[in-house]
């Protein structure tokens, strides 16, 4: 796909709503994004500044992150075409920090919010291979990462007396990301609170003046199993511990969303 055709949404009809969704990448390498004359995917540039505010060369920095304006006037304008011609908009973004609990970088929440109110219905993110905590946001809901789910891969694990770059990754993982993956599951080699992660459910309809919009939003909470299966969980102990991690998660991301139980799901206010 060149830029062009990678920025066109897919629009599918469902019970007579229209229903758009545009994808954007926000992390990864620059060979894969799209150009005119290049096929790859739809973005949004991010800058990384560092900031070294201490008397101290060598030592850690302060890290700020933004989204470049172009690009990100770019997927707004893409998101406003698309509000005008479907009843429900929603956008997908592979972004955010891999491997690390909780945080948020800085260009991520305005990054959602602007496709929001471009006029997106709903955000999901994806990327980190961990959960993120999940926003409310005029009244629309972001998903600011519904971490792994069907992801298993041998490709990161280094096999026995391995000394080539699955080892050496496997080293780095450590220095960069303060884990390693559990030996019994040489196939699941990311981060054990990964094992946290849900199903987004959102539900939208007509009101009575005809106009589609969000009836709720929530999230059906599942836990990674030993054989690396997403299992769905209800209103029960391991349900309301999992949904506990990501109220958790989410308040360490300075977020207010409110989690009530309905049934086996979770409605989700703020």
């Amino acid at each position: 796909l060149t830029l062009d055709e990678a920025r066109r949404p897919a629009v599918v009809e469902r019970d007579g709503l229209r229903i758009g969704v545009l994808s954007y990448n926000c992390v990864g390498p620059r060979e894969s994004w799209a150009t005119s004359r290049k096929p790859g995917c739809a973005y949004v540039k991010v800058l990384t500044h560092y900031e070294l505010d201490h008397a101290s060369p060598g030592g850690p920095p302060a890290v700020y992150t933004f989204a470049d304006p172009a690009t990100l006037e770019r997927m707004a304008e893409d998101v406003a075409a698309l509000a005008a011609e479907a009843d429900v908009v929603t956008v997908s973004l592979h972004k955010g920090v891999g491997h690390t609990p909780a945080v948020l970088a800085m260009y991520e929440r305005p990054v959602a919010h602007a496709a929001i109110d471009a006029g997106a219905h709903a955000v999901f993110a994806h990327h980190a291979h961990i959960m993120r905590g999940v926003e409310m946001y005029r009244g629309r809901p972001i998903y600011h990462g519904l971490g792994n789910f069907v992801t298993v891969t041998h490709a990161l694990t280094p096999a026995t007396g391995d000394a080539g770059e699955r080892a050496e990754w496997a080293r780095r993982r450590v220095e960069l990301y303060g884990f390693a993956p559990d030996p019994d599951m040489p196939y699941y080699p990311f981060h054990p609170e990964s094992r946290n992660t849900a199903i987004a459910v959102c539900r939208f309809d007509r009101d009575g003046s005809g106009s589609a919009g969000l009836v709720s939003a929530g999230l059906v909470p599942c836990w990674i199993d030993g054989a690396g299966r997403p299992v769905p969980l209800g209103d029960d102990e391991e349900g309301r511990r999992v949904v506990s991690y990501i109220e958790g998660i989410t308040r360490q991301a300075g977020l207010t969303t409110e989690f009530h139980w309905e049934g086996d799901e979770v409605v989700l206010r703020g």
